[in-house]
């Protein structure tokens, strides 16, 4: 396992935006598929204890993933996330926002950006977040940070798990 990876995490609060660069020693296709399949993403984009559950994903602009953060008592945090752009394998957009079970958005909500490229086995994935409003960003920052990390942590033992397989 490669231990030099780079993990940058900026918050740029003037302009209510979060900037993540993180690589992971996996190849793009397998990073591209943690990041875009339900059954993948739902293995590790929750913070321990909490798990992610996907209730539908349709991923084509457009298209939405409608999941929920389950925590240990049975909790849900549901969240819709709409796809706004899509070039296989090198980038998505998704406009994303709190809702209830329903679907209704708690807005304002955050626009992210997804971009990913491969060097020598090493996929880099660049994501920006914009926040609509500055006060949800400094409503969330604190919790998003931490939580994000650990997501990211649990992203880097699945793709080891996973090239394992192949």
């Amino acid at each position: 396992m490669n231990s030099n990876l780079l993990f940058d995490f900026t918050v740029d609060k003037a302009a209510k935006t979060v900037f993540i660069t993180r690589e992971f020693d996996a190849g793009l296709s397998l990073v591209w598929d943690a990041f875009t399949k339900p059954e993948l993403l739902d293995q590790w984009s929750a913070p321990a204890p909490m798990r992610a559950k996907t209730k539908y994903m349709n991923f084509e602009v457009g298209g939405k993933r409608f999941y929920a953060m389950i925590s240990p008592d049975g909790q849900a945090r549901w969240a819709l996330q709409r796809y706004t752009s899509i070039t296989p394998k090198t980038h998505f957009q998704i406009y994303n926002a709190f809702s209830d079970k329903d679907e209704n958005l708690e807005l304002p909500g955050s626009e992210w950006d997804y971009n990913f490229s491969e060097q020598d086995g090493i996929t880099k994935v660049n994501i920006t977040v914009f926040n609509e409003s500055f006060e949800r960003m400094e409503k969330l920052l604190d919790g998003f940070t931490a939580g994000f990390k650990m997501t990211l942590k649990n992203l880097e033992d699945l793709l080891v798990t996973l090239s394992q397989k192949s």
